[in-house]
């Protein structure tokens, strides 16, 4: 009987979660299966895996075929990395101790890699959170500087009105100063000289 190591969906729609499982290859993918070794929730960021690590080894030491996707998760947890380790010790490369204690180094590593993630992702959102409330408090300060600025044209506006009817009103109400006529000018007739005379007098 062939057996593969794969993923059994459930959970609502656009919401998938997974049953990670031992079944018979020709078995539907979400019908019977032999044993039930994990969870997989890809909707979380990180996913959450939940994988019991040494059914996971024990199944694959008998045989059991994972799919694509099941062997990615076995690999992120460290199921393909033990398998490694227990065939060192099969072949006293080193004893299990030794196994035991690499394994535990991998998954101290692996932890801080996920909690490192993990801080990323909260830095991230919090610097997304306060660039929002910035660009939030810019909108409101803009909106307050244009308020105000309508503000301000309205009374220069008005102020201009004020003064331009306060000087209407003091020109109407200034007193008239009337002109003074110019002198007449006395026309003066000129006499005509001796010299005219005689002239007129030889002419006739």
């Amino acid at each position: 009987m062939s057996v593969k190591i794969r993923l059994q969906r459930h959970g609502k729609k656009g919401k998938p979660f997974y049953h990670i499982v031992v079944a018979d290859a020709r078995a539907s993918r979400d019908g019977k299966f032999i044993e039930k070794i994990g969870t997989y929730n890809p909707i979380t960021n990180p996913a959450v895996i939940e994988l019991n690590v040494d059914a996971a080894v024990k199944w694959l030491g008998n045989g059991a075929q994972p799919t694509d996707t099941a062997r990615a998760i076995l690999s992120y947890k460290g199921v393909l990395y033990k398998r490694h380790l227990q065939g060192g010790v099969a072949k006293g490369a080193f004893d299990q101790a030794t196994a035991d204690s690499k394994f535990a180094a991998w998954l101290e590593a692996k932890e801080q890699q996920v909690l490192g993630k993990k801080d990323g992702l909260a830095k991230s959102k919090q610097d997304a959170k306060k660039a929002a409330l910035e660009a939030e408090v810019k909108v409101n300060q803009d909106r307050l500087d244009a308020a105000q600025k309508l503000v301000d044209d309205a009374k220069a506006e008005a102020d201009a009105k004020i003064a331009e009817a306060k000087a209407a009103e003091e020109a109407a109400n200034a007193p008239v100063v009337e002109e003074a006529a110019p002198e007449a000018v006395a026309e003066t007739t000129e006499e005509p000289t001796a010299e005219a005379e005689g002239t007129e007098e030889t002419q006739a």
